[in-house]
């Protein structure tokens, strides 16, 4: 897939075709979060198109916008393959692929300059902590995240930090406690950017476990919350013992839509919410964004329906909130909370 987006980004009458027929729009979907305008709530989450080689076909076919990465302060190799396994029986993959990229160095400047030509998709970054041999200590890892925040500083429409990548050396040390959170963002708060800023939260975590997080991240220059990441809870699957890794998709999407429901009842508007896991239908986005998120994020429902999913999520969504008397998506966001 990602190679067929580097190789028709370049034959322009292809995109146009792609355009006239992917591309629905529709004012109802038309919304603002954070202060960035979004021709619809949809976006491909990060983790796929690590080295931004996507966003050209991406923003034909529709997609609101787009997080590239995570990209890290130094190229990483990301861990021994096989990086996934498909679970189509389950509308999931296992997802082991430990942070593989470029490097922000090379990521960022293509992802600025994607944002920069797009028609109308905006561009987000996304940016976690080098998984390789030279992982080092806290402050080590603080510096990391540093120097990539510093290359994204005004580079995109937003930056979203990766504070849960369960498949690294180094663990997750940074959603393991909240004063290494805190001490994190102190010093983020320090790089002057004019971008909104989310955090990727895990998904794995007690409600308690994830307030304490969220106290900390509401004292600093964080907007949005991206929720959440891969499941790692295999009960009652049938999955072989030696893939690891986390579950994408329809695993995640109960405990997502919970988690989500749970931080807009208790935060209001502090935090916008992006919310990820398991969407494979309109009916299942128009949840989310009742849950409380008003940005809707996919990997999976892609993968497994291919780049028109786009057009029947915006199709679908805007028939459901027709139905239901809203005139624009941002009134449903977290009326079921």
């Amino acid at each position: 897939m990602i190679d067929f987006c580097k190789v028709t980004r370049n034959i322009p009458p292809l995109m146009w075709l792609c355009r006239e027929m992917l591309d629905y729009t529709d004012p109802i979907l038309e919304t603002n979060v954070m202060g960035v305008d979004f021709a619809n709530p949809f976006g491909l989450s990060a983790g796929l198109d690590k080295d931004c080689e996507m966003p050209v076909l991406l923003d034909n076919v529709g997609f609101g916008f787009e997080t590239v990465g995570s990209t890290t302060s130094r190229p990483c190799p990301g861990n021994p393959r096989p990086w996934f396994h498909r679970l189509p029986e389950y509308d999931s993959m296992m997802v082991h692929v430990g942070l593989a990229n470029e490097g922000s160095a090379v990521v960022i400047p293509r992802a600025e300059n994607a944002w920069t030509k797009a028609k109308s998709m905006q561009v987000s970054v996304s940016i976690a902590r080098t998984n390789d041999s030279k992982t080092g200590d806290l402050d080590e890892g603080i510096e990391d995240y540093c120097i990539s925040m510093r290359r994204a500083a005004g580079r995109t429409a937003m930056v979203e930090v990766n504070i849960s990548c369960p498949n690294t050396m180094a663990g997750e040390p940074f959603n393991q406690s909240p004063e290494a959170l805190d001490k994190l963002f102190t010093e983020l708060d320090k790089i002057d950017r004019p971008q909104p800023t989310l955090v990727k939260m895990p998904l794995n975590k007690t409600w308690p476990e994830f307030k304490d997080l969220l106290d900390v991240l509401a004292e600093h220059n964080v907007q949005g919350l991206s929720i959440a990441n891969l499941q790692k809870d295999r009960t009652g699957m049938s999955i072989p013992r030696d893939w690891e890794g986390g579950l994408s998709g329809s695993p995640c999407y109960a405990t997502s839509n919970e988690r989500i429901k749970q931080v807009y009842r208790e935060y209001g508007d502090r935090f916008a919410i992006a919310g990820i896991g398991g969407v494979f239908t309109p009916q299942q986005a128009y949840e989310k964004i009742r849950c409380g998120s008003s940005l809707v994020m996919f990997i999976s429902a892609l993968m497994y329906r291919g780049p028109q999913q786009i057009t029947v999520l915006k199709r679908g969504l805007a028939e459901l909130l027709r139905r239901d008397g809203f005139e624009h998506v941002s009134e449903a966001v977290g009326i079921d909370a």
